[in-house]
């Protein structure tokens, strides 16, 4: 059994999936799996494969630098973007891994919320490349492990009517005092 980093609060309307050492590269899995975060399952897989075919674009926010900008962008309100096709595929596997999970467990798939998604570094490869005047450098891989929970996201309850209509709470005189400067 491996152990996650924290348990979902209900594990009977939640599912599971991780993946270890991953060769893929961890900053891009991360903004991948950032992007990912609250999403509904079929809203997260239908968004992965619009990226595969460049249709949408997955927003880099931590790990921008020397990324370039896109137009795509301008929809997530950030100006930098990549398609990291090797990341989306991974985590795409690991959805519909989390998906059969869901299935096992007699779950609505359509109703599952990415609740928890995080990417970690994993120990990294070390290879060398040969340089100039016989100087060896080295060519290290960057891999993760991805871990992730979804959780059946119950039926919203309506809000009840409010009886005082029209009447401003204490909170918001003040907030007008202290706006206008006068005393309403």
């Amino acid at each position: 059994m491996v152990r996650y980093s924290r348990d979902p609060q209900n594990d009977v309307k939640s599912v599971k999936a991780r993946g270890s050492d991953l060769r893929v590269h961890f900053k891009n899995t991360r903004e991948s799996a950032a992007a990912l975060k609250g999403l509904a399952l079929p809203r997260a897989q239908r968004y992965l494969e619009d990226v595969l075919v460049k249709k949408d674009i997955i927003p880099f926010r931590r790990y921008r630098y020397g990324v370039g900008r896109k137009a795509q962008t301008k929809n997530h309100k950030v100006c930098n973007g990549r398609w990291p096709i090797k990341s989306v595929n991974f985590l795409l596997a690991l959805l519909k891994n989390a998906e059969s999970n869901a299935e096992v467990k007699g779950l609505d798939t359509e109703k599952m919320i990415i609740e928890h998604i995080q990417v970690n570094k994993a120990m990294q490869g070390r290879r060398r490349t040969y340089r100039a005047h016989g100087r060896i450098n080295a060519y290290m891989s960057h891999p993760c492990h991805v871990e992730m929970w979804l959780v059946q996201q119950d039926e919203s309850v309506a809000r009840g009517e409010s009886s005082a209509d029209g009447v401003k709470s204490s909170k918001k005189v003040k907030q007008t005092r202290l706006r206008t400067g006068t005393r309403a």
